[in-house]
């Protein structure tokens, strides 16, 4: 019964830390350049992913401003409609689970002379809203 026991406990953290592991993946950015001159095709794999904080995030903008150390200042990461969010689970979240002083992993490419961001991975689960009902009485008198 113990063996048993251990056994299921032990593969459900295997199962935990290997979705654990997919949420963290890097994501790798290919680059195939041809050379007009000799027609060779060069092709470089580049990791694009940053660890730091949120610095600012604002629905009316198509920005977030992010910084990777304390001493460094914040660089402006662009997001689009594709553009996920996912908790430390690596559950999808909305937009309005970001928050400014919010650790988090921004995976990015360049466009043009933009950063666009692809994928956001924050450091904590962001906290729940509670909403509470409401209740009315009515009280109605007969004559």
């Amino acid at each position: 019964m113990k063996q048993t026991r251990l056994t299921k406990i032990l593969a459900a953290g295997l199962l935990c830390a290997a979705s654990l592991g997919l949420a963290f993946a890097q994501q790798t950015t290919t680059t195939t350049t041809i050379d007009p001159v000799t027609g060779t095709t060069t092709t470089q794999q580049t990791t694009t992913s940053a660890a730091g904080t949120i610095v600012t995030y604002a629905p009316e903008s198509d920005y977030i401003t992010f910084r990777t150390a304390p001493d460094v200042a914040p660089v402006r990461y662009y997001y689009t409609k594709e553009t996920s969010i996912l908790d430390p689970e690596g559950r999808i979240v909305t937009w309005s689970a970001v928050r400014p002083d919010m650790p988090a992993t921004v995976y990015y490419s360049t466009v043009g002379d933009r950063v666009v961001v692809r994928k956001v991975v924050l450091a904590r689960r962001p906290a729940a809203v509670i909403k509470r009902e409401e209740t009315t009485t009515t009280t109605t008198t007969r004559p």
